[in-house]
C-alpha cells in the first residue's frame, strides 16, 4: 500500500509556479491540428533584442519561464508556414500571460516543396527515438507492416519470418503509443503497410514507457487520413502466377484490397479502415539429421515440400471528439482475423542405424513420408478508450483504458505414410489447441512544469493478463477400430495470470543547446503459472513475483553546424511468455518435440547507447549509435534427445549475454533525382552460460544491411532497388546461414497523382544466386547433429494500384502525439 499511496501522492501533486509565464499553443490554422517542434520566440518590444526562445511539445503547448515585468511581442515558425508575430505582450506583477491557440498559415512556396514533392527526410533523429517515414519503402506496398519495419537499419527478418531489432526478437510494439500484450509478428503480419504513416524506433525508452522489451519499442503510427473534411483511399494488390513452384502441390495466390475513409468536421474526427490480404508463399526444405545413443548412430535425411497459404483480414474505427481546446475524448477498436496454414510434405528417404557408431555397419534401412499440416489462427479485438483534460496553467491529465482479447490456436495433422506407397499407415496423429488471451491495461498520467529548467512527468499503470491454454494431443489407434485416443505425455492444460502495477516520475526540459531526460520507474509484477494434465494427476501452481525499479537517462546536444550528440541508458525486462513456461512436451512435426520451464525467470538488461547524427545541406544526412547491452536470466532454446529419431527443444535460464554494437545510417542523394537511404547494424554477441551440467560459451560477429536506392525519372514515376542482408550468426548449439533479399519497384502516379501503380519484383534470384534460403544447423558433439536448408519462393511479381478520391492532405502531422491519439 505505501508503494501505492507515494504515486498517488506523485500524480495529484500541485504545482507550484516560480516565476511569470507565457503560454499558449500552435496549430495549424487550417485544421487546428497540434504543429510539435514549433518555434516560439519572445523579444523586447522597445528595442528587438531577443530574450529567450523555446519549442512546442507533443500537443503544439509551449510554456516561456522567467519573464520580467515589460512589454514583448512573439514570433511563431515552424518548417513550412508563415511566420507569426503577436505584438504588445505585457508582462505585469509577475503574473503570467497565455496566449491561447496561435494559428500558423501554410506558406504556398514551401508548401510545394515540402508536401508535393514529398522531400520529407527518410529518418529523422530525437533524443529518445528515430522517426521513418514509411512512404520512402516503395518495396512495402500492398505487404504488411513486416514488410516496412524491414528496411529500419537496426530490425532484421530471418528466413523464418522471425523480426529481431539490434539483434534480438525481445521487442514491444506499440499501435499509435498503445501496447499490445499478444505476440508483436501477429500483429505485424496483419497491419497492412498501406495504413502506416511512419514508424518510430525507441532503442532506449524513458521511464514514462512500460520496461518490458530487452530491444526497445516499435511504435507504429498508422494513418489518421484527411487534415480536414474528408478522405477516402483504396487499394488493391494481385499477384502474377509463381514463376518458381518447387514443385507444390497448390498453386500459390497473392492478392488483397485495403481502404481508410476519413471525415473531419468540427468538434469530430472519425476514421476507418478494412483490409484483406491473401499472402502465399512457396518453397521447400532439404535437411540432415542423425543422433547418437548407447554407440548407435541413426541418420534420417529428407526433403520435401514447406510452403505457406495465409489470409488476412481486419477492420478499424476511431473516433475523437474535442469539444474544446482544454478536453479531448478517443475511441477505438481494431479487430481482425488470421490463418496461416504450413504444409510439410517431406520424404525421409534414406533412414539408417549403424552401429558401433563410429566406423559400424548399417544395421536397418527404412524410408517414409511425413505429411504435416500445421494451421495457425488468430482472431483478435483491441478496444480503447482515451481521455486528456489539459488545465488553465498548461498542465496535463491524460487517462487510457485498453482491452485486448486475442483466441490463438489451430490443429496439426501429422501422418507417417509408406514411401513409395502412400497407401500405408504406419502413424496418424492430431493435435489442436486453443490459447485465449484477455489483458487490460488502465494508465493515468500527469505532467507540468513546476520548474523553469523542465517539466515533470507522472504517472501510474496497471496491466493483466489472463493466458490459458488447451493442449490436446491424439493418435489414432489402429487396434481400436481407427478411434483417435488422448496421448497424455503430450496433452495439458496451461493457464498464466500476471498482473503489473506501476509508478514512474519523469524531468525532461531543454536549456540553450542541451535537451535531456530523467526518470524511474517502480514496478511489482506478480505471476501465477498453472499446470494440470489431462489424466489429473498433475495439478501444480508455480509462483513468482518482483517489486524493482526501472531508471532511464538521456541527454542530447546540438552544435552550432547542426550536430547532434546523445547518450542514453535504459534498464528494461523481458518477460516470459506462456508457450516457453509450459513443460509438457509439444509435437509439432516429425523429428521434433518443444517444451518449456515452468520455472523460468524474466530476463534482465541493462542497455546504454551514444549516438552522433547530423544533417547536410541537399537532403544529405549521416548516423551513428553505439550501444552495449547486458542479459541476465538469458533464455535460450537449447536441444537434447527425446529418442533416436526426435530431439527435443527446451527453453530454459542458461546464464548471461552480452551485445555491443554500432548502428549506423546516411542518407545520400548524389543528384536532384537520386536518392539513397543505407543502414546497418553490427553487433558481437556473446553467451555465457551452462545447460545440462555443459557450459555454453559462444561468441560471434553478426550484421545485417538494409539499402534502398530510388531514381526519380519524372515527378510522376520512379524506380526503386532495396537489398536486405543478414549474415551468418553463431547459436547457443551452431549457426544461422546468412539470408537475403533483393527487390524492384516501379512507381507511376496518375491522374495528378489521384492513382499510383507500383510494379514489384520481389527476391530477384533468376536461377543465379541463394536469395531467400536459409540454412539452419544445430549440434552436439557426439550426441546429434542437425541441419536444414528451408528454400523459400523468388521471382514474386505482385502489381499494387491505389486511388485517392480527393486531394486533401495531412499537411502537419508527421510528428503526431504519442498518446491519446489511438486508432486501430
Amino acid at each position: 500500500m505505501k508503494f501505492f499511496h507515494l504515486f498517488v501522492f506523485l500524480i495529484i501533486l500541485i504545482p507550484l509556479s516560480v516565476s511569470a509565464q507565457i503560454t499558449g499553443k500552435i496549430t495549424d490554422g487550417d485544421n487546428d491540428y497540434p504543429l510539435e517542434y514549433a518555434t516560439a520566440a519572445i523579444f523586447n518590444q522597445e528595442n528587438g533584442e531577443l530574450v529567450t526562445g523555446v519549442i512546442t511539445d507533443l500537443d503544439g503547448f509551449f510554456t516561456i519561464e522567467g519573464i520580467k515585468n515589460g512589454i514583448y511581442y512573439l514570433e511563431t515558425s515552424f518548417i513550412g508556414f508563415e511566420t507569426n508575430t503577436i505584438k504588445d505582450i505585457t508582462v505585469q506583477n509577475r503574473k503570467g500571460v497565455d496566449l491561447g491557440t496561435i494559428k500558423l498559415t501554410i506558406g504556398g512556396t514551401q508548401l510545394e516543396e515540402v508536401v508535393i514533392k514529398g522531400e520529407r527526410a527518410t529518418v529523422i533523429n530525437k533524443i529518445d527515438r528515430q522517426v521513418f517515414d514509411t512512404k520512402k519503402f516503395q518495396n512495402s506496398l500492398g505487404g504488411s507492416a513486416t514488410d516496412v519495419v524491414k528496411n529500419i537499419p537496426s530490425v532484421s527478418v530471418d528466413g523464418q519470418g522471425e523480426i529481431s531489432v539490434r539483434g534480438s526478437t525481445g521487442f514491444v510494439v506499440l499501435l499509435n503509443g498503445n501496447p499490445v500484450q499478444g505476440n508483436a509478428s501477429n500483429l505485424l503480419n496483419q497491419l497492412p503497410a498501406n495504413a502506416i504513416e511512419r514508424v518510430e524506433v525507441i532503442t532506449a525508452p524513458s521511464a514514462k514507457y512500460d520496461p518490458e522489451g530487452k530491444a526497445g519499442i516499435l511504435n507504429i503510427i498508422t494513418i489518421k487520413g484527411a487534415a480536414d473534411g474528408t478522405f477516402a483511399q483504396v487499394n488493391i494488390k494481385g499477384g502474377l502466377p509463381s514463376i518458381e513452384t518447387y514443385g507444390n502441390d497448390k498453386v500459390h495466390q497473392r492478392y488483397g484490397a485495403d481502404a481508410t475513409y476519413n471525415i473531419r468536421k468540427g468538434d469530430w474526427n472519425i476514421s476507418m479502415g478494412a483490409s484483406y490480404q491473401r499472402n502465399d508463399l512457396g518453397g521447400r526444405r532439404e535437411g540432415d539429421v542423425f543422433t547418437i545413443i548407447n554407440d548407435t548412430l541413426t541418420q534420417f535425411p529428407s526433403s520435401g515440400e514447406r510452403s505457406f497459404d495465409e489470409i488476412n483480414y481486419s477492420g478499424r474505427f476511431t473516433v475523437d471528439y474535442a469539444p474544446d481546446d482544454k478536453n479531448t475524448y478517443s475511441l477505438g477498436f481494431y479487430g481482425g482475423k488470421r490463418k496461416k496454414d504450413r504444409l510439410a510434405d517431406i520424404v525421409y528417404y534414406d533412414n539408417h542405424g549403424i552401429t558401433p557408431a563410429a566406423g559400424g555397419e548399417r544395421f536397418y534401412t527404412f524410408q517414409y513420408y511425413n505429411h504435416n499440416l500445421r494451421t495457425r489462427k488468430s482472431d483478435f479485438v483491441l478496444g480503447s478508450f482515451d481521455y486528456s483534460h489539459i488545465f488553465d496553467n498548461t498542465s496535463k491529465l491524460s487517462t487510457s483504458f485498453l482491452y485486448e482479447y486475442t483466441l490463438l490456436g489451430g490443429p496439426t495433422e501429422s501422418d507417417n505414410l509408406g514411401e513409395p506407397d502412400r497407401n500405408i499407415i504406419y502413424q496418424q496423429e492430431y493435435n489442436t489447441n486453443d490459447n485465449p488471451l484477455n489483458g487490460i491495461r488502465l494508465s493515468l498520467d500527469y505532467a507540468w512544469k513546476p520548474f523553469a529548467f523542465g517539466q515533470l512527468e507522472t504517472g501510474y499503470q496497471y496491466r493483466n493478463l489472463d493466458h490459458t491454454g488447451d493442449f490436446v494431443y491424439e493418435r489414432k489407434d489402429d487396434t481400436t477400430g481407427g478411434a483417435f485416443e488422448l496421448v497424455p505425455e503430450f496433452s495439458s492444460e496451461v493457464d498464466l495470470q500476471r498482473s503489473i502495477h506501476s509508478g514512474y516520475a519523469q524531468l525532461t526540459g531543454a536549456k540553450d543547446k542541451w535537451e535531456y531526460a530523467a526518470g524511474v520507474r517502480i514496478e511489482a509484477m506478480d505471476r501465477e503459472l498453472d499446470l494440470r494434465d489431462k489424466q489429473g494427476l498433475i495439478d501444480t501452481t508455480y509462483a513468482y513475483d518482483y517489486v524493482k525499479p526501472f531508471p532511464s537517462a538521456s541527454v542530447q546536444y546540438t552544435f552550432e553546424n547542426n550536430t547532434k550528440l546523445k547518450a542514453a541508458y535504459s534498464k528494461r525486462v523481458e518477460r516470459t511468455t506462456t508457450f516457453k513456461m509450459n513443460p509438457f512436451p509439444e509435437r509439432e512435426h516429425s523429428e521434433t518435440l518443444e517444451q518449456g520451464d515452468p520455472t523460468l525467470k524474466p530476463e534482465f538488461i541493462d542497455l546504454l547507447e551514444v549516438g552522433i547524427s547530423k544533417n547536410f545541406e541537399g537532403g544529405n544526412s549521416v548516423f551513428a549509435t553505439a550501444y552495449y547491452r547486458d542479459t541476465k536470466n538469458l533464455v535460450n532454446r537449447v536441444n537434447t534427445i527425446y529418442n533416436d529419431t526426435i530431439l527435443n527443444r527446451i527453453y530454459s535460464n542458461i546464464g548471461k549475454a552480452k551485445s555491443l554494437g554500432l548502428e549506423v545510417g546516411t542518407q545520400l542523394k548524389p543528384t536532384k533525382n537520386w536518392s539513397n537511404f543505407i543502414g546497418a547494424n553490427l553487433y558481437n554477441y556473446s553467451i555465457d552460460g551452462k545447460y545440462d551440467g555443459r557450459n555454453i560459451d559462444s561468441s560471434s560477429f553478426v550484421y545485417s544491411i538494409n539499402a534502398n536506392s530510388t531514381y526519380a525519372f519524372t515527378e510522376t514515376a520512379s524506380l526503386q532497388f532495396t537489398f536486405n542482408y543478414l549474415s551468418e550468426r553463431i547459436t547457443a548449439q551452431g549457426e544461422d546461414s546468412r539470408f537475403y533479399s533483393p527487390n524492384l519497384t516501379f512507381k507511376k502516379s496518375f491522374l495528378n497523382d489521384r492513382l499510383t501503380a507500383t510494379l514489384q519484383w520481389q527476391n530477384i534470384d533468376l536461377g543465379l544466386l541463394d536469395t531467400n534460403e536459409q540454412r539452419i544447423t544445430t549440434y552436439r558433439e557426439g550426441e546429434f547433429f542437425t541441419t536444414t536448408n528451408y528454400v523459400y519462393e523468388v521471382d514474386m511479381v505482385l502489381l499494387n494500384l491505389s486511388y485517392n478520391f480527393n486531394k486533401n492532405k495531412n499537411k502537419s502531422k508527421f510528428i503526431d502525439s504519442e498518446f491519446g491519439k489511438q486508432e486501430f
